[in-house]
């Protein structure tokens, strides 16, 4: 934040006024996904895939309620699923997802409803 609002200082128009008030924060977090739950929806995806194995990536870690609800259920299993392929540009103005994507992710998502634990 320290650093936001001194950019954003810095780049203030002639004659504008900044006000910048913080109002919430998030804790990054970074889930262990081994267990049950994480094999069920590898197998899921895999499934749905046709035999291809998913490949596990390190991103969304920001999104502030999942630390928040780790640290209220430090048993969970979370799982947030998304898929993108290389053309995605993820909350972009210009985001998509191919339609052939799409079709993997809808039975894929159904196969780990039907098996959530492994």
């Amino acid at each position: 934040m320290k650093c936001l609002r001194a950019h954003l200082e810095k780049h203030v128009p002639r004659g504008a006024t900044l006000t910048t008030v913080v109002v919430d924060t998030g804790e990054a977090t970074q889930i262990d996904a081994t267990g049950p739950a994480y094999d069920a929806a590898r197998a899921a995806f895999a499934e749905a895939w046709d035999g291809t194995e998913p490949v596990d990536m390190g991103v969304g870690g920001s999104i502030p309620f999942i630390a928040e609800f780790l640290e209220a259920f430090p048993q969970a299993s979370v799982l947030v699923t998304g898929v993108e392929d290389p053309d995605t540009r993820a909350h972009g103005a210009n985001e998509g997802l191919h339609l052939a994507e799409f079709e993997k992710v809808v039975p894929a998502e159904a196969f780990l409803l039907r098996n959530p634990g492994g």
